[in-house]
């Protein structure tokens, strides 16, 4: 088994991680539930009858299973990120893993009802989208042990609840060190960051980028756009050959399958013979940066999503189910940073990197999440 950081995450539980407030094993099956499209009456058959409440892996029956937002397991994303997770840890532990895909936000809710009527040991919710979906699934399954990536679910008193762990990471910390990135290496001084849909969390990426430019970069211009999908890759390269058109040479996606458009448009650019870069999200983007003349894909924030999924499902394997807790994931348990793949990256610009983390580890310095603590970051280099 693979345990990177599950002493790193158990210690981080042991000494005050925030409190506001189990399926038959098919060796490791890895075969994709049919779409949600039906609300949620195909229930998959192969987990009934099984004690999910008390269910603690002992006895080799267990199971996994997850539900996706629109993006899908190939979205190159936190979506397939979340899945590679599971892949890994149904492989080490021999139990069952499974997903559906989500076509349109409309099946989050009868998704996650199918797992919870299956039987299924831990579902997990992926994406904050899902926020308000979980929420009820849970209240009217408080038997079924769920989690969710990236939200912290609570209720009308702001308690968290027993059956759902909440997932969450230190995204701004990560934007932070790409934007560092990005702010030494534009030759235009002028970089740009496209979102998904706009909402507190992925404002965290966009305004720890944005700080990471400037604390290298006082004048540097920085572009921002909202596309308001995860799952729109056309408007992603319609945005970015905006941005590019205007002088933007650096473009930081926080935009999941909708993030891909921005890939396209910079190889089509480069081929040209542009010097146009993208900073990737979520996982290692390298790939998605490569055409036959080079890679656009100049680094990428990299967010653990796979071994968080991954270690919160072998602590409720063996018993350790953390509902109602929340978890974050940041540079002090390598949840976030940077791509190990940063061939296009230089060395003053890893030394920089290397530097701000030190200071962000050690209190030194915090990274602003909101706008307002964006806006009282500047106030500080004037």
């Amino acid at each position: 088994m693979k345990n990177k950081f599950l002493l790193l995450l158990l210690s981080l539980l042991a000494v005050g991680t925030l409190l506001v407030a189990c399926g038959e094993g098919n060796d490791g099956d890895t075969t994709p539930i049919d779409s949600g499209a039906n609300n949620g009456e195909d229930v998959n058959d192969n987990n009934e009858g099984n004690d999910v409440a008390n269910n603690d892996g002992e006895d080799g029956e267990f199971s996994v299973k997850m539900v996706t937002d629109t993006g899908g397991i190939d979205d190159k994303s936190f979506n397939q990120s979340a899945w590679e997770g599971l892949q890994e840890f149904g492989a080490d532990f021999d139990v069952e893993v499974d997903y559906i895909h989500s076509s349109s936000t409309s099946d989050y809710t009868p998704n996650l009802n199918r797992l919870a009527r299956s039987g299924t040991d831990l579902s997990f919710a992926i994406g904050f989208l899902m926020e308000d979906d979980v929420r009820t699934v849970a209240e009217q399954n408080p038997d079924n042990q769920f989690a969710i990536v990236d939200m912290v679910v609570v209720d009308g008193e702001g308690n968290t609840y027993p059956n759902i762990a909440n997932l969450t990471f230190a995204e701004h910390q990560g934007s932070f060190l790409v934007g560092v990135v990005a702010g030494l290496q534009t030759e235009t001084d002028h970089v740009g960051f496209i979102g998904g849909v706009e909402g507190e969390l992925i404002k965290k990426f966009e305004n720890g980028f944005k700080a990471g430019v400037k604390a290298v970069n006082p004048g540097a211009e920085i572009s921002v756009q909202y596309a308001e999908s995860f799952g729109d890759e056309s408007r992603g390269q319609q945005i970015a050959s905006n941005f590019y058109n205007n002088g933007a040479d650096i473009i930081y996606h926080a935009a999941g399958g909708t993030g891909l458009g921005v890939f396209s448009e910079a190889i089509n650019r480069a081929r040209g013979g542009e010097n146009v870069w993208v900073i990737g999200v979520d996982r290692d983007q390298h790939e998605e940066g490569e055409y036959d003349g080079g890679n656009v894909t100049l680094t990428s924030m990299v967010k653990r999503v796979d071994q968080a999924v991954y270690q919160v499902s072998e602590m409720t394997l063996e018993g350790n189910y953390p509902g109602g807790q929340v978890l974050e994931f940041g540079l002090d348990n390598q949840g976030v940073g940077i791509a190990e793949t940063s061939d296009n990256v230089t060395e003053d610009s890893l030394s920089a990197v290397e530097e701000w983390e030190q200071r962000i580890l050690s209190g030194e310095f915090e990274v602003p999440q909101t706008d307002d603590e964006y806006e009282a970051y500047l106030e500080t280099l004037e």
